[in-house]
């Protein structure tokens, strides 16, 4: 959602109140959304209808993403939980420990208000993968900043979360997908 609002010069808000979401990582590939034009709130003003835009995919389907087992664990720590019960994997640590960029990409949020994630950091990556850190203490990348492999990106915490810990998932075409199948055995 916030390419899209990037793109078309608008708020993730905005946008938001203008399709009547409740949960702007609830859309889904395909649906169409309404965007005001470039010309921003002055077209808005002026009573000009809002444009439609699709959802797109990000990368074309050829582009198959890193792959399996070219990424590294986001953080050290025992694993507490596995992908099944949730849709990522729990890893335990001490408050202001290093969380990891698992793998090479894109920051495409930071920040709160998900709830059950405390403190967020999503990364963009080839084929269509995202991976997620949750309940950090604190964030040091930025929206759009480029990350790579192991490069520190936030301090483990508890935001949140009864506990520290790391709460990862890996997403594909927004699917929670096995973290296990892509990081290297321990």
């Amino acid at each position: 959602m916030s390419s899209i609002a990037r793109r078309f010069g608008q708020s993730v808000s905005g946008l938001e109140r203008l399709n009547g979401l409740k949960n702007a990582n609830e859309i889904k590939v395909g649906q169409v959304l309404r965007v005001n034009s470039r010309r921003g709130s002055a077209g808005a003003a002026a009573g000009r209808a809002p444009e439609s835009a699709p959802v797109e995919e990000q990368a074309e389907a050829a582009d198959a993403g890193p792959a399996p087992h070219d990424w590294v664990w986001p953080a050290d720590g025992a694993l507490t939980a596995a992908f099944g019960k949730k849709k990522g994997m729990e890893i335990s640590g001490d408050s202001g420990q290093t969380v990891r960029a698992a793998n090479d990409g894109t920051v495409s949020f930071v920040g709160g208000g998900i709830r059950g994630y405390g403190n967020l950091v999503i990364v963009k990556h080839s084929g269509n993968l995202l991976s997620v850190y949750a309940h950090n203490k604190s964030v040091i990348v930025k929206e759009g900043q480029t990350v790579v492999k192991g490069q520190k990106i936030a301090e483990m915490g508890n935001s949140d979360s009864n506990t520290v810990k790391l709460y990862f998932e890996i997403r594909r075409n927004g699917k929670p997908v096995n973290p296990a199948e892509y990081l290297p055995a321990r």
